[in-house]
């Protein structure tokens, strides 16, 4: 019974230093991963992902190395500028492992390696920029980096890949300065902006004003055009009126008696005196009611017919005189001034009223003349237009 449980014990044993001897030949690495193998202390060889055998308690496995890409972040560098400025730079560093036995026994820690040399690098490639061309030229960064940074690193077994800048941070007074100098770009280009919008609302309004009074000017000029055209055909009806209808001297003496009263309404006279001429007219008017052509006045015996002018009456307007009323006595004068043809001035010598009544007459006078002048040519213009 003894020898029955000693040989399960054994057996049982001897499974369990199986096993362990199975555990210890065999190893299991995953793929992206690789592991160095040392006999006697020395490298002997790198296991590949799979299944692989060892010798037990002769060959010693060292731990994993990844040989993926990994990303290291490094916090901020200190590093001083062309322009002897202090900034912090956060970099972010990705790398990949492509020889496991160099980076197990070419370095010790190849993340701190790779740190201390980011940094050493980094001031070297900043050392040589102001901080414009910094915080303008990360690419540019990066690309100096990343070359220098595998040139380092090959030897180690390692292979960075790519080399950002995450982070620059200036000083808190260049970062105040840097606010400063963007807030007056922004307030100069607004600036500029809104003189550019005054600009070109002005040059609107003045091309609309210029519009606007071209318009209004040919307005005014059609206008004038039309009421001139309107004019020309008013005379022209009139002279065909006085072509066709035959118009003699009476009617254009007419025509005359009747403005005279509107010279008379003008704004400031006192007296009005009647020209010379007005004579022709009352002849002319007294043979077209039956009276004698000649204007001469009708005998003792034989009154004047009803609207007669006589030529007494003729010669007192054509003189200016006074004309007597119907009961002898003397009439007041054209003047407005009560008098007696041919009476001399009272001290020899007129007045500062008579001659200012002297001065109004010779004015009406010249007015008169004016009219007269135009009648003139009405009447040469309509005898120009009269048959024959």
């Amino acid at each position: 019974m003894a020898a029955g449980i000693a040989a399960a014990v054994a057996a049982v044993i001897v499974v369990i230093l199986m096993f362990v001897f199975v555990a210890k030949t065999v190893r299991i690495v995953p793929q992206a991963r690789a592991r160095n193998i040392e006999r006697f202390g020395r490298y002997r060889k790198t296991l590949q992902p799979g299944m692989n055998f060892i010798i037990p308690f002769v060959d010693r496995v060292k731990p994993l190395i990844d040989l993926r890409e990994q990303v290291v972040a490094f916090k901020g560098q200190p590093v001083i500028t062309e322009d002897n400025l202090v900034v912090l730079i956060d970099t972010v560093l990705f790398f990949q492992v492509t020889d496991p036995r160099a980076a197990d026994y070419e370095i010790v820690d190849y993340i701190q390696a790779i740190e201390q040399i980011t940094a050493t690098m980094l001031r070297s490639v900043i050392g040589n920029m102001d901080l414009e061309e910094t915080l303008t030229s990360r690419d540019k960064i990066n690309t100096m980096l990343r070359g220098v940074l595998d040139d380092a690193s090959g030897k180690w077994g390692l292979r960075v890949t790519r080399v950002e800048i995450k982070a620059i941070d200036p000083p808190k007074s260049v970062i105040d300065a840097m606010e400063k100098q963007m807030r007056a770009e922004r307030e100069k280009r607004a600036a500029i902006l809104t003189a550019e919008g005054v600009r070109q609302s002005k040059i609107l309004t003045a091309e609309g004003e210029k519009q606007s009074q071209i318009l209004t000017a040919e307005g005014d000029k059609q206008s004038q055009i039309l009421r001139a055209e309107g004019q020309a055909q008013a005379i022209g009806t009139v002279f065909q009126a006085v072509h066709h209808n035959d118009a003699d001297a009476k009617v254009l003496a007419y025509q005359y008696l009747q403005t005279l009263p509107q010279l008379a309404q003008a704004e400031g006279n006192t007296f009005w005196v009647i020209p010379s001429e007005v004579t022709s007219a009352l002849r002319t008017l007294s043979g077209a009611f039956g009276g004698e052509g000649d204007g001469q006045p009708a005998g003792p015996g034989h009154p004047g017919h009803p609207g007669q002018v006589t030529g007494a009456a003729t010669a007192a307007l054509a003189g200016g005189t006074a004309l007597p009323g119907a009961d002898g006595d003397p009439a007041e004068s054209l003047t407005g001034d009560p008098a007696v043809a041919g009476d001399p001035p009272m001290n020899g010598d007129l007045t500062r009223a008579e001659q200012e009544v002297a001065e109004q007459a010779a004015r009406t006078r010249e007015e008169l003349a004016h009219v007269e002048q135009e009648v003139a040519a009405v009447q040469a213009e309509a005898e120009r237009f009269s048959p024959g």
